[in-house]
């Protein structure tokens, strides 16, 4: 297992000290909960927090113009989940507004990999994303190897998981969050009864929308919040430890965050510590990526694991902006943020 200190970090250059003429290795884009929706603004579940439904499309289109514009092309686009608001599904408009938003996403020259959240299980079926522009997976990298094919052949409820490697060295995992769910899955499925036993165990609400504790880490067992199933994490398992062989970079990706510091207790995947116990096991993961708190958060974790949570279009207002591009380099990412998100320097751990 790693060795885990806090500070186990180290690099020859603060991010002040970096050559600002020093050359990237490539780049790319991060945006998260866009949830748009041809509506009027509105205010969260507990009417505290404006949305802006209709001008989020204005706010990806923003970030697609700052892309295409960037010196070094960004070589490709990580979106964080809930690309929709759940508001579509009752007004029959989930087709129509997924279209808007590809079409946004469509004015990049840079392709995207899909994360998918809450809100893509409120508009559609697992079956119909496993068939939609939101799977990404056919931008998977394969040639160097494919582990654990065996258990997506023979699995009937295969999670929505896979990696790619955009340069020598670096590698990127999309993890499915909701892999357990009972909205990310549906009866008679095995996952799903095994999600609803798990949830009731831990939430007697009869809203399970509403978290069985008013504060702390219980707060986490929600309806709206998924986990990931032993087989993923087996799967994820394998790619760690081919990426530790060959000495790669590898930053995690899913719509939940996984470190309590990095976000709001209600927003963590249920079994977040199974997931961090797979990441803190080897020596080659570098950053986690998230969405889902709109309010964003970020932190370095005991292993020298960079886990930023993005904050959400959503509900940033017309004048600002939420997405960033990352810089990647040797020994450190450097994060350019737009608005809300803020710059920040990413280093390595080195043990």
């Amino acid at each position: 297992y790693r060795r885990c200190a806090a500070g186990g970090r180290s690099a020859n250059k603060t991010g002040t000290e970096m050559d600002e003429n020093a050359q990237p290795l490539f780049t790319f884009g991060v945006i998260a909960d866009i949830q748009y929706a041809d509506i009027e603004d509105g205010f969260n579940f507990l009417q505290t927090r404006k949305r802006y439904y209709r001008n989020s499309i204005s706010l990806l289109n923003s970030a697609t113009e700052k892309w295409n514009a960037e010196p070094v092309q960004p070589s490709f686009i990580l979106q964080l989940g809930d690309i929709i608001d759940g508001f579509n599904k009752p007004r029959k408009a989930s087709e129509k507004a997924l279209q808007t938003v590809v079409n946004g996403f469509n004015k990049c020259k840079a392709k995207a990999h899909h994360a998918w959240g809450n809100h893509e299980f409120y508009n559609f079926s697992r079956d119909y994303l496993m068939n939609s522009v939101l799977n990404s997976k056919h931008l998977e990298s394969t040639s160097e190897f494919q582990f654990a094919k065996h258990v997506q052949e023979n699995n009937p409820e295969p999670s929505y998981s896979y990696h790619f490697s955009p340069a020598p060295n670096f590698r990127f995992v999309l993890l499915d969050a909701y892999d357990m769910s009972i909205i990310g899955r549906r009866e008679p499925s095995r996952k799903y009864y095994q999600s609803l036993k798990y949830l009731q165990e831990h939430n007697k609400n009869k809203n399970r929308n509403v978290p069985p504790e008013p504060t702390g880490m219980e707060q986490r067992f929600v309806e709206f919040n998924g986990g990931f199933s032993r087989e993923q994490l087996d799967w994820l398992n394998d790619v760690l430890t081919f990426a530790d062989n060959n000495q790669e970079k590898v930053t995690v990706m899913c719509h939940l965050p996984i470190y309590p510091a990095s976000t709001s207790p209600i927003c963590l995947a249920w079994n977040y510590e199974e997931a961090l116990s797979v990441l803190h096991s080897h020596h080659c993961v570098v950053c986690f990526m998230a969405g889902h708190d709109h309010d964003g958060g970020y932190c370095v974790d005991e292993c020298g694991i960079h886990h930023l949570t993005l904050e959400g279009v959503i509900e940033t207002p017309p004048d600002g902006d939420a997405f960033g591009t990352m810089y990647v380099y040797e020994d450190r990412m450097i994060l350019k943020g737009n608005g809300r998100v803020k710059d920040r320097v990413l280093l390595y751990p080195s043990f």
